[in-house]
């Protein structure tokens, strides 16, 4: 049988991370785990930009009788999965050195909690490109539980008693959401038992379901869809399913929270989208459309006193990812042609943005051993010039401040939510908006300016150059996204608009 350029593709994305995680495990030193990991999530982006550019010059791309399927939606959530895999192996390099240097790693563990990290890590990848690449719905969701099963044992990694409570807390209640969503998935399975050939195994697979939708039984779709919006609603850390976020993100390794606050929100949407599409249209958009503004706006008004009153820099940037998994499910239950585009928008800039703040927020623990703000007392743009900058920089573009990219999307989904007849709604995202972004900008304002006596602290090569690859395509997506991206972003938007 011969095999295409694209299968290779398909193939090599599931297989480098998982070599990548072998031969990590296998290295005895430092230098070998770092090179392995570097070189495995850079081949991994270039096969996510090969993936595009296949998916928009041919159309969706499917291997083993459509086991493996990427369509525009599959392609943009990879691409935005491997780019920041990569961006957190290279500020890993520094971070994880200095960590060792300091002894916050144990002089006895040393290696071996740096075995735990780059072995796990791609793991963690590969579980996050499953999740993308799988057709079959079960599969999917078997890939979203990997997920936490790979990550639990990250947000342990530093072994404090505190790192062990955010793990127990994140497995227990990831755990219970993901039983929901595998009801969901079996209900949905259960939804299509009269038609024929749903007893074949590719009766699960999300294209052929996708193509019968108007066909399954509404009263099963509708249980499904409660219990699946349930379920990786709590993977995403909707309201009120969000409580393990503050504490899974202040106790993980920094690049393995910045994964968690960006990509793994990413690949949580991406079931629930793919749930949503079967749903409305089989049901109609009104039904998923009103459960999802419920929890978007709920998840974007907690997360509101949680900031404005938040001490610690590490949770308020967790908080802060609550209330966009707020605005991206708002987004996708205003539904439309707008409402997709603003969810496809938003999440590309969220993913550079969030990344790039968990970085800075790294530099600055790492450097003043505290999150705590109170401890800190300002003046970080005078000890650390460029991380200040950037910090102050990646927060004005994520509390959607003009001309930077958040606010545009921001603007799309608003004027979505008007055109659209959903008043309320886009009254209370501007309300909850204005909220966040007055305590953000207050709390990451007083951190980064000021006065301070500490020394100014010289250039670090790993950490710095992420900082700066990070913040200059922030900065040029806010005034031109390239056209091989926007149209796969256009074409995400239209695979679940239908259009």
């Amino acid at each position: 049988m011969r095999v295409s350029k694209t299968d290779m593709i398909l193939i090599a994305l599931l297989l480098v991370p998982v070599v990548t995680a072998v031969l990590a495990a296998i290295s005895r030193r430092r230098p070998a785990m770092e090179a392995v990991n570097l070189a495995g999530f850079a081949l991994t982006f270039l096969l996510a930009l090969a993936l595009g550019a296949a998916v928009l010059g041919s159309g969706p791309v499917s291997l083993w009788d459509g086991f493996l399927y990427a369509d525009a939606l599959s392609a943009l959530v990879i691409l935005l999965t491997a780019f920041v895999a990569v961006l957190c192996s290279v500020y890993a390099v520094g971070y994880l050195r200095d960590d060792e240097r300091s002894g916050a790693l144990g002089d006895d563990a040393a290696i071996t909690k740096l075995r735990k990290y780059y072995t796990l890590t791609p793991l963690f990848v590969f579980s996050m490109l499953l999740v993308c690449l799988a057709n079959n719905l079960g599969v999917m969701w078997a890939a979203i539980e990997a997920t936490t099963l790979a990550s639990v044992f990250l947000v342990t990694f530093y072994g404090k008693i505190t790192s062990l409570e955010a793990a127990w807390k994140y497995a227990i209640i990831g755990g219970v959401g993901l039983s929901m969503a595998l009801f969901g998935t079996i209900i949905a399975y259960y939804s299509a038992h009269q038609l024929a050939g749903s007893d074949a195994l590719s009766g699960l697979n999300w294209s052929v379901l996708a193509g019968r939708a108007a066909s399954l039984d509404k009263t099963t779709m509708r249980l499904a869809f409660i219990l699946v919006l349930l379920g990786y609603g709590t993977k995403a850390g909707l309201a009120p399913m969000h409580t393990w976020k503050p504490d899974a993100y202040s106790e993980a390794p920094v690049p393995s929270a910045a994964i968690l606050s960006s990509a793994t929100l990413n690949c949580a949407l991406y079931g629930l989208v793919r749930f949503y599409i079967l749903t409305s249209r089989c049901l109609g958009a009104q039904f998923p459309g009103q459960l999802l503004l419920l929890f978007g706006i709920a998840s974007m008004g907690i997360s509101v006193p949680f900031i404005l009153v938040q001490g610690n820099f590490r949770r308020l940037l967790a908080y802060h990812t609550i209330d966009h998994a707020g605005i991206m499910t708002t987004a996708l239950g205003i539904g439309g042609l707008m409402g997709p585009l603003g969810l496809m928008l938003h999440m590309t800039f969220h993913t550079v943005a969030k990344s790039l703040l968990f970085l800075c927020a790294g530099n600055v623990h790492q450097h003043f051993k505290t999150d705590l703000f109170r401890n800190i007392k300002g003046g970080v743009m005078r000890v650390m010039p460029l991380t200040g900058v950037v910090f102050l920089m990646a927060m004005l573009a994520i509390i959607g401040m003009p001309p930077f990219s958040l606010f545009q999307s921001e603007f799309v989904i608003v004027r979505a939510a008007f055109d659209g007849g959903h008043s309320l709604a886009g009254v209370l995202f501007i309300l909850f908006g204005t909220g966040v972004f007055a305590g953000a900008l207050l709390h990451v304002g007083s951190l980064v300016l000021g006065s301070s006596n500490e020394p100014q602290v010289g250039p670090r090569p790993w950490r710095d150059a992420s900082l700066l690859v990070s913040a200059a395509l922030l900065v040029t997506i806010g005034f031109w996204i390239p056209s091989p991206l926007l149209h796969l972003i256009r074409g995400a938007a239209k695979v679940i608009t239908g259009v």
